[in-house]
């Protein structure tokens, strides 16, 4: 049926089923075959028998032209079983004259009268998303393939839902009023095949499930002039659109066509919360303390090429992204810091706007890269009264509170003067036997010379220069300096 069909049925077929249309009628040609050998569906072959009824009907009705099939023997409309072996020789009756279809495309068949081997070509990817399971994949990523030349294009796709995937959806759990937790979703990427690709939505995007338009995520709104606001792209939720039941969904796809090639994929996924995330990683993601120490170590180590010897790293015990205490300690692997992060406020955050950026170098973290420090979860426990916590080069640890405690006391010591002591710190005994702490002159060496005493000192000299000048008076602090020294 498909080798007798004409451009504008080929063309009909393949934007049937979202392939491209464009390209000379052999090139369609290949195309219908390798649909129909590999791919086809119910769906195809429906449509297939359709465009070749309706053709056949049209020609019946004009006098001089051949019947339909169905008025036709089967032998005359069957494929010689040689056309399967690769007979150069094979042939078919679709009219009254014998037509040599390997004569006539196997110049475009690699010169053999079979079909080609199906051309294995990669497949668009998308990245994994931490909050969605995928359980099925009702559409692989397929390209979006204009129609035409005008700006605005419309894209179909026919599905239907099978029993148990309308089961899982009716009796998943809803994670608000109305929303599912297993959800039918539609993801939207650049048709790149080098490596797995994000989320990303074509211009003027528009998604219409049977007669109704479906929400897309607006623009974040951008408060630095001159920066455009972005869109945050994530997968679209069909489901409360749909038919859950056996009939068919029809989705169709208005999309801006400015160059860029898109590629669209329909999937059944289960939709996660942070606290499911975060008691995953609980369960799969703590890194044993005793592995933790021997990285502590690792980043202590000795490095003979370096004149500077490291000693101690300090780690705070506040989260730096909410500025609170720790309670899940966490950090990516490919991290090379020590700094931890609360991972109950980073699940959160990317729950809302996923980013998976390390608060602390700012370099990807994904969540498949995450782990709990366990080390630093013991030290939480054991260290309630400090904020912050140094590792030394034996893998060990201090609080560091004594630096706390000694910010509340003077920073420098008294110097007592007067004394015989030569180092100047301790009061010598009077002749009652008493310390002379009463008649000993103390001065805080941690202050300057106070602004009041110079400006009285100035008003003085002025009014002493109509006496004359007269010699400057020695301070007894220097003396008391000199003395000490």
């Amino acid at each position: 049926m498909v080798m007798s069909f004409r451009v504008s049925d080929l063309q009909m077929l393949l934007g049937f089923v979202g392939r491209s249309k464009s390209g000379l009628k052999h090139e369609l040609v290949t195309r219908a075959l390798q649909l129909v050998q590999f791919d086809c569906s119910p769906e195809v072959f429906k449509k297939i028998k359709e465009l070749y009824e309706t053709r056949y009907a049209k020609k019946s009705s004009e006098p001089g032209q051949p019947q339909p099939q169905q008025h036709r023997s089967p032998e005359a409309l069957s494929i010689h079983s040689s056309f399967d072996r690769g007979s150069t020789v094979a042939r078919t009756s679709i009219s009254t004259t014998n037509i040599d279809y390997p004569a006539l495309y196997g110049k475009y068949l690699n010169g053999l009268g079979r079909l080609p081997p199906k051309v294995v070509k990669p497949e668009v990817r998308l990245v994994k998303l931490p909050f969605y399971t995928t359980l099925d994949e009702l559409l692989k990523p397929t390209e979006l393939v204009p129609q035409n030349n005008e700006k605005l294009q419309e894209s179909p796709c026919i599905f239907a839902l099978t029993p148990r995937q309308v089961e899982l959806i009716r009796n998943s759990r809803e994670l608000q009023p109305g929303v599912k937790s297993v959800q039918v979703v539609l993801r939207i990427c650049y048709t790149d095949t080098s490596s797995p690709q994000e989320d990303q939505y074509p211009p003027n995007i528009a998604v219409k499930v049977n007669h109704s338009y479906c929400s897309v995520p607006g623009y974040y709104p951008s408060n630095k002039p001159g920066v455009e606001p972005k869109r945050p792209c994530r997968p679209i939720n069909l489901t409360h659109l749909m038919y859950l039941s056996a009939a068919t969904n029809r989705i169709t796809v208005t999309w801006g066509n400015y160059g860029k090639s898109y590629s669209v994929g329909l999937y059944l996924v289960r939709q996660m919360t942070s606290a499911e995330l975060l008691q995953r990683l609980k369960t799969i993601g703590i890194k044993h303390p005793e592995l933790c120490k021997a990285l502590v170590k690792e980043k202590l180590r000795l490095d003979p090429d370096s004149e500077i010897a490291t000693t101690g790293v300090r780690v705070s015990l506040i989260c730096p992204l909410v500025k609170m205490r720790l309670s899940v300690p966490c950090r990516a692997e490919t991290c090379a810091h020590l700094q931890c992060f609360d991972a109950v406020f980073y699940l959160q955050m990317n729950e809302k706007k996923p980013t998976w950026m390390c608060p602390v170098c700012d370099k990807p973290a994904p969540y498949d890269q995450l782990i709990i420090d366990g080390l630093l979860s013991k030290i939480l426990t054991e260290c309630e009264d400090a904020d912050e916590i140094e590792y030394l080069v034996d893998g060990s640890w201090c609080p560091i509170r004594a630096e706390k405690e000694r910010s509340c006391s003077p920073q420098c010591p008294i110097l007592v003067l007067g004394s015989s002591d030569v180092n100047g710190l301790l009061p010598t005994p009077n002749s009652n036997g008493e310390n002379g702490k009463a008649t000993a002159d103390v001065v805080d060496l941690t202050l300057d010379s106070s602004s009041s005493e110079e400006e009285e000192e100035e008003d003085e000299e002025e009014d002493d220069d109509d006496d004359g000048p007269q010699p400057k008076r020695r301070c007894s602090y220097e003396k008391g300096l000199v003395s000490a020294c």
